[in-house]
């Protein structure tokens, strides 16, 4: 029996910068997610909406007691999803995405996330951060080395460390939370969170219903200088015996309520690898025009198997058509082992140095046939002389290649190796 359930609203803005939105929301009785496609990746509205696809299938009264285990499923098989559409078209590869879920049960929430999007609790007039960025700069914040008013402006403030993306194994932060009548709930994406204070959070917050809190929280972020796209997700706990608003439904917001509908694909041309009419899977028949010099009268003696086996045969009609068609398939054979290695080579990163800027490289530090197989994927602000002489040395000559989670964490290691803190170059 459930002692109380959610009144919600749910808006996503495109924001004044950007020119899609990125970023997919739903919100519903018993479920809230906020997903942020990763800035920079390809097509992480695709990556967004996707996950959101998936995760919204959470949306039915939870079964059991094991919440953070529902949770845990349903991003994997978000990002198996994702995983999916990558192999399907490869253009996609780089695409990833953020995702912050919580699962209601009726008394509390199972929460899961990886990446920056956050989820908020204010109770009894004060706000609690219920998650923590997956970010470069938050580990800079967790050792004391800057603080959250510098972390809005820091130039890597979008490094995330984890995220879903269908390649990766990243595991997500489990938990629960204890509600409590009078609760509100706030899930949003950085475009919100990154321009808004906790003070002013808090305010928004404490003030009017669902709706009018969610639009107030984009009006707030956009007159605070946002730059992204902009989610926000509010909800209040209240008593289940509270009425049902007529006109509350679940809400799908943002890519996942904009992208059109993939249509279905792989459709074959009718007969395509159909039987031959009548065929039982027999032998084919032997051929009644035999050559006239086989040495035996056909008409009165029977076939000896052996004179029938070397007897000598007609040249095969369609010869070359056949060979040309063997010679299609071969190319055909070598055209996607290649497309499989280059995809492959497409997964890996390295960090090195371009212009004596410490740069994460997409693909192998090297060539083929003079056909570089690397391309810069992402700059930072650190230069190489900034660096102690064994990690110059390094950088230099390319580091192994790996994740694109490893080489964000061996920049991150970089970064607190440094011997000239607080140096910057343009990146």
């Amino acid at each position: 029996m459930t002692d109380l359930r959610l009144q919600y609203s749910a808006i996503s803005d495109v924001g004044r910068v950007r020119k899609d939105n990125q970023d997919s929301g739903y919100a519903g009785p018993w479920l809230l997610a906020v997903c942020d496609g990763v800035g920079g990746a390809v097509r992480g509205d695709i990556a967004s909406s996707t996950a959101v696809s998936q995760l919204r299938r959470l949306d039915e009264q939870p079964q059991g007691d094991d919440l953070l285990a529902l949770v845990a499923g349903a991003l994997h098989r978000a990002a198996d999803r994702i995983g999916e559409l990558v192999e399907e078209d490869p253009v996609l590869s780089g695409t990833s995405t953020t995702a912050t879920v919580a699962l209601f049960d009726g008394h509390g929430l199972g929460m899961g996330h990886l990446g920056d999007s956050r989820a908020y609790l204010l109770r009894g007039g004060e706000l609690t951060q219920l998650t923590q960025d997956h970010t470069f700069v938050q580990t800079l914040i967790d050792e004391g080395r800057i603080t959250e008013d510098e972390a809005r402006t820091h130039p890597h403030r979008n490094l995330i460390l984890k995220a879903l993306d269908g390649i990766h194994e990243s595991e997500p932060d489990l938990f629960h939370v204890d509600l409590e009548e009078g609760d509100r709930l706030l899930l949003c994406s950085d475009g919100a969170s990154g321009a808004l204070t906790d003070a002013g959070i808090c305010e928004i917050l404490a003030g009017g219903t669902p709706d009018s809190a969610a639009v107030e929280l984009v009006n707030a972020s956009l007159e605070a200088g946002s730059t992204d796209n902009i989610t926000c997700l509010v909800a209040d706990v209240v008593p289940a015996s509270t009425p049902v608003e007529e006109d509350l439904r679940p809400l799908l917001v943002g890519a996942a309520a904009e992208l059109p509908r993939r249509a279905a694909h792989s459709h074959r041309a009718a007969g395509f690898f159909r039987h031959r009419s009548g065929d039982t899977g027999e032998l084919e028949p032997i051929d009644a025009d035999l050559p006239a010099d086989i040495g035996f009268a056909i008409s009165s003696d029977p076939i000896d198997p052996e004179h029938l086996r070397y007897a000598p045969r007609a040249r095969p009609r369609f010869l070359w058509t056949r060979r040309l068609l063997v010679g299609v398939v071969l190319l055909g054979v070598v055209a996607i082992g290649l497309g499989v290695v280059q995809w492959w080579i497409q997964q890996q990163y390295y960090v090195g140095q371009q212009d004596g800027v410490v740069t994460i490289f997409r693909g192998l530090d090297g060539d083929l046939l003079g056909y570089d197989l690397s391309t810069p994927y992402q700059s930072t602000n650190l230069t190489v002389s900034q660096l102690p002489e064994v990690d110059q040395t390094s950088v230099i000559d390319s580091m192994e290649p790996g994740s694109l989670e490893d080489a964000r964490r061996t920049v991150a290691s970089l970064y607190q190796r440094q011997t000239v803190p607080g140096a910057s170059s343009g990146g």
